[in-house]
């Protein structure tokens, strides 16, 4: 059984159609679409969990969050992580779910993959978004898990805490004019 701080781990089963080793659901979220994903997979596939955390958590308030990951990402910065997986080399497969933050994959996705060997494994994406699509997350993927086998990602519009902010905001302007 993996021990994983801040995870929960199912008990091992065999995956006949998951290839060699176990499977790993990793995955990093900001509002939660994406956990909702993972606990989903990890459930159903009964494989361990493991949830990707920077060393110094974003901001809780959406446009702070989104300026620090808009910063990060132009001036290409890969946050330490809070905590790494144990042992990379007992997984086979790794569904590996994330948001799509600025048009492309955040920046805790990047340091996931360069601190982790996925040669020779079989990687599985499965991403959120707010409407604008993947961007270049899959480019992302290819130069940072080189030696992977990268499948076809799952892709969801999961927009809501942006139409939700919108909404409100719309209101205020209704209620202040």
């Amino acid at each position: 059984m993996l021990s994983l701080v801040g995870t929960a781990c199912a008990e091992e089963r065999e995956q006949p159609s998951a290839g060699v080793g176990k499977t790993l659901i990793a995955y990093l979220t900001r509002s939660g679409n994406t956990r909702v994903i993972a606990g989903t997979l990890q459930r159903t596939l009964g494989a361990d969990l493991f949830e990707i955390r920077p060393a110094r958590p974003y901001p809780d308030d959406y446009e702070q969050h989104v300026a620090q990951a808009t910063s990060e990402r132009d001036s290409g910065y890969e946050p330490p992580l809070a905590a790494k997986v144990d042992n990379i080399a007992a997984y086979g497969t790794v569904f590996l779910g994330f948001p799509i933050w600025g048009e492309t994959a955040p920046p805790p996705i990047r340091s996931f993959l360069k601190a982790h060997d996925l040669s020779g494994k079989t990687l599985r994406p499965f991403i959120t978004h707010g409407g604008y699509g993947v961007g270049g997350s899959l480019a992302v993927l290819a130069t940072h898990a080189t030696g992977a086998t990268i499948e076809e990602a799952f892709v969801m519009e999961a927009d809501q805490e942006r139409r939700t902010l919108n909404q409100v905001r719309d209101w205020l302007g209704q209620i202040n004019s």
